[in-house]
């Protein structure tokens, strides 16, 4: 049996879950030359106003709602404990693992239809998404083995890489869940953890971001903290000053107007990058519950919320093709390149609600298999 979950948590994480989806469009927006964005990136442009804003936003102040929703995952995961292992495992097999195989099935089918104009074949190549080596960077070009794993582990539909993440952490719970149940669990785990979270290292379907804090979820149930109260440690006006501090921060150092030693940059910016993202998460989920209250009380915000898996599903890779075209065609304008970092992704998840609510209502049991029965009501 679930234990019940207070409403008022419930509501805030039905908005975070939805603005997170909002944020995640802004953050595959940016047009900056450099379109591959780690958290030590230097752009290799000048510090404009459009420059200095999509850095700052796109790879410094929206990076914290990943980990937000990895923890809040993991927070339910573990509050759901009465309910058998297996069937659950199944249940999220049928509501993760489907809705990524039909959502990337259908962008590449997608795919191979814009590929067949020399306009449409000229924005796949440049994205790089699809890239095998110097002369295949088309899907069309692909073997089917090639193509088997674009379906499956080297999607283009890039925001899959958390729905995979969070599906090998559903399978690992039993394992975590002993292993942080006593003091010294925590105690061994968590160094680790961390490490793997601070580290620019890859381990295949571990993912450091999410492992960290899909545990901190499952600690923080399982110790009945309370996590709709106040912040940890210090007023919320402090780590919110420390957030956005330490993203600005990270900003100059990208664009040189902060000047470190060339082996010293990426570290820094790695460590003000994790600090942000930390400070951000605690800012946004302690700071701003009565934003979520009032929000989820519209109508028009409530509806909307309904279709957060298929902005999620359906905003990539298009939206690098959208942002491609956009600076081909009017990014020598003065402030264009502001313009579509502003409103290209407010195009996008707007057709992605339009493609929501058409599916749900003319399609409702096509819909539900696709999001997992997400938003059916």
């Amino acid at each position: 049996m679930s234990l019940p979950l207070p409403q008022q948590l419930s509501v805030r994480i039905r908005f975070w879950s939805f603005v997170s989806m909002l944020l995640l469009v802004y953050v595959h927006g940016y047009n900056l030359n450099d379109r591959f964005l780690h958290p030590w990136t230097m752009p290799g442009e000048a510090m404009t106003v459009t420059a200095f804003l999509e850095y700052l936003f796109a790879n410094g102040l929206l990076r914290f709602r990943i980990p937000m929703l990895f923890a809040v995952s993991g927070y339910l995961f573990a509050l759901r404990d009465g309910a058998p292992y297996g069937p659950r495992i199944a249940r999220r097999a049928k509501t993760l693992l489907l809705p990524h195989l039909l959502w990337t099935g259908a962008s590449l089918a997608a795919i191979l239809l814009i590929e067949q104009s020399a306009f449409g074949r000229s924005l796949v190549a440049a994205t790089n998404l699809l890239r095998l080596d110097e002369q295949r960077a088309l899907l069309s070009q692909h073997a089917w083995y090639e193509a088997l794993a674009r379906l499956t582990v080297a999607t283009p539909s890039y925001q899959f890489w958390f729905i995979r993440a969070l599906f090998v952490y559903n399978l690992l719970y039993p394992f975590l869940r002993w292993w942080t149940a006593t003091s010294a669990g925590r105690w061994s785990f968590f160094p680790l953890a961390v490490a793997l979270w601070l580290l620019p290292v890859g381990v295949p379907f571990i993912e450091g971001e999410g492992f960290l804090f899909f545990t901190l979820g499952v600690v923080l149930q399982k110790r009945g903290a309370d996590i709709g109260g106040a912040p940890p440690l210090m007023p919320v006006t402090l780590w919110s000053a420390l957030f956005i501090a330490t993203a600005v921060l990270k900003t100059l150092i990208a664009f040189h107007a902060v000047v470190l030693p060339a082996d010293a940059a990426p570290v820094v910016m790695l460590l003000l990058h994790k600090t942000s993202v930390l400070t951000g998460l605690i800012a946004a989920w302690f700071g701003l519950s009565s934003v979520a209250a009032w929000c989820m009380e519209r109508r028009w915000f409530a509806w909307s919320s309904a279709f957060s898996f298929v902005i999620y599903a359906a905003h990539a890779p298009f939206i690098a093709f959208a942002v491609d075209a956009y600076v081909r065609t009017a990014g020598h304008l003065p402030f264009a390149r502001l313009a579509g970092f502003i409103l290209l992704p407010a195009l996008i998840i707007l057709l992605s609600i339009a493609l929501g609510a058409a599916m749900r209502r003319w399609t409702p049991s096509v819909y539900g298999v696709m999001t997992g029965g997400r938003g059916m009501m």
